[in-house]
């Protein structure tokens, strides 16, 4: 999820349950604008679009307008969301802000929105998507072309690859609001008492997770969202990417998942599971439910967003460990490859109905939100990546988590979301990894299944249809 974070992530089919209220990844999980892997960070944009021509309805210092986010972090009174809106208020007093609590689930709530905004209705204004979503919300008029309304110098304090993302056939449709990437989190008290080392290898941390489970050191070793959903494509382009494979070709237009590379991928995924590295329950697992088991101290390895170093010491937001307790690193890759291996590029961006009656007042919202104010709640408070570069490279915020000194040693790698048919190529990959995960199917024949039903929705001329 988001893809995301928690998006997600990501944006994520996530599952409302108690404890940690996680970050979007989306599932919040997002994409460049390339299908090959990418080296420290996303791929740069060479020209930004020309914008700013169009003037937008209503005003843009007063009014009323509604704001669908699913949950990001924190709960109550802390709710970043409720947080962020309560600060922007103050600042302009005459725009008051609703929000609309939208489903954890990033596939449910990406179809909501497209139900709502396709049948006319002008509710919500604005709403936090996916990084995943331009190509598709562009090719169908389900968001407004932001560059229309804003100029080009808009986009340039943005980290580079972000705006890239976010653009489909020369617009730009979201504004991104925070950016997510797998790390690798651990137990460093577990690891040290079993003189143990951080694990740079999939194969080192499949011994180690093991090891502890069978130590009985631990209850599980190794977490991580290995559901049917979108959550679990981010997760397989991670160790694809450490395999050498991608899924696609450049243009999109053919599926390259038929290789050596996905089925290493998937054998592997698989292998974690009967090795007892991770539990078979991990098959059902999406962010809060792996994030609720590392943050209650129930698993030695944890493969999440970057909020969840945040949530796991946190006890508002369900977390039960103490900062000396867990550490973070990148993610591993496979023996005999470069390390560090591929985080998957998540993320949120924030879109506007093209039916809102006061595109002005939104536009003040979402300019705000991508200000030094709310990207230093998200960042300082909550634990988000900004994606303003001013922002990410404060030194005041790099030290205010260890996530962010981990950042610039990560590589990165997409989704290969640059086409309108991403759900139904997303969905062709989650649902036979799911099954080769689960059992129901061979790894081989996982792999085969996953590219005849990826050529197929490649080959579709439905343009995303929903």
């Amino acid at each position: 999820m988001g893809s995301r974070r928690y998006p997600r992530r990501h944006a994520w089919q996530l599952t409302a349950v108690a404890g940690v209220v996680g970050a979007l990844a989306l599932v919040g999980c997002g994409s460049s604008g390339t299908s090959s892997p990418s080296s420290g960070s996303t791929t740069s944009s060479t020209a930004l679009p020309a914008g700013g021509s169009s003037s937008a309805a209503g005003s843009a210092t007063s009014g009323s307008i509604s704001w669908s986010a699913s949950p990001l972090s924190g709960t109550g009174a802390n709710d970043a969301r409720t947080v962020l809106i309560n600060t922007f208020e103050k600042q302009y007093p005459n725009i008051h802000v609703s929000l609309i609590s939208a489903s954890t689930d990033t596939d449910t709530n990406r179809a909501t929105l497209a139900t709502q905004i396709s049948g006319g209705s002008t509710t919500p204004d604005v709403f936090m998507g996916d990084v995943i979503w331009p190509a598709q919300f562009g090719a169908h008029q389900l968001a407004v072309p932001l560059s229309d309304y804003v100029p080009a110098s808009y986009w340039t304090k943005f980290a580079p690859g972000l705006v890239t993302g976010a653009t489909y056939k020369g617009k730009v449709y979201g504004s991104p609001l925070f950016e997510d990437q797998g790390f690798m989190y651990y137990r460093k008290d577990l690891l040290a008492a079993a003189h143990m080392t951080p694990p740079t290898t999939w194969q080192q941390l499949e011994t180690e997770a093991s090891t502890l489970v069978k130590d009985g050191k631990v209850k599980y070793g190794f977490v991580w969202e290995g559901d049917s959903y979108e959550g679990l494509t981010c997760n397989f382009m991670e160790y694809l990417a450490s395999a050498g494979g991608s899924p696609t070709n450049a243009d999109y237009s053919k599926a390259t998942l038929d290789s050596a590379a996905a089925t290493q991928a998937v054998t592997f995924m698989r292998s974690l599971i009967t090795s007892g590295a991770s539990p078979a329950a991990v098959t059902t697992f999406q962010e809060p439910q792996a994030m609720n088991t590392f943050g209650a101290g129930n698993a030695a390895f944890l493969r999440n967003w970057d909020y969840a170093y945040t949530a796991a010491i946190t006890p508002s937001s369900g977390g039960k460990l103490t900062a000396s307790q867990v550490g973070v690193e990148p993610m591993p890759t496979f023996t005999g490859h470069p390390t560090p291996g591929y985080s998957n590029i998540g993320g949120w961006n924030m879109y506007i109905n093209p039916h809102s009656k006061n595109i002005a007042a939104d536009l003040t919202f979402i300019k705000w939100l991508s200000g030094p104010t709310a990207q230093d709640i998200l960042s300082k408070r909550y634990g988000f990546i900004s994606t303003v570069t001013a922002v990410r490279t404060d030194p005041s915020v790099i030290g205010s988590n260890p996530v962010f000194a981990v950042v610039p040693k990560t590589r990165l790698v997409p989704r290969p979301a640059g086409t309108p048919e991403y759900p139904a190529l997303s969905t062709a990959i989650y649902q036979n990894v799911n099954a080769a995960l689960a059992g129901s199917a061979s790894p081989s024949a996982a792999v085969s299944s996953m590219q005849s039903a990826a050529t197929s929705a490649l080959s579709s001329t439905s343009n995303g249809g929903l």
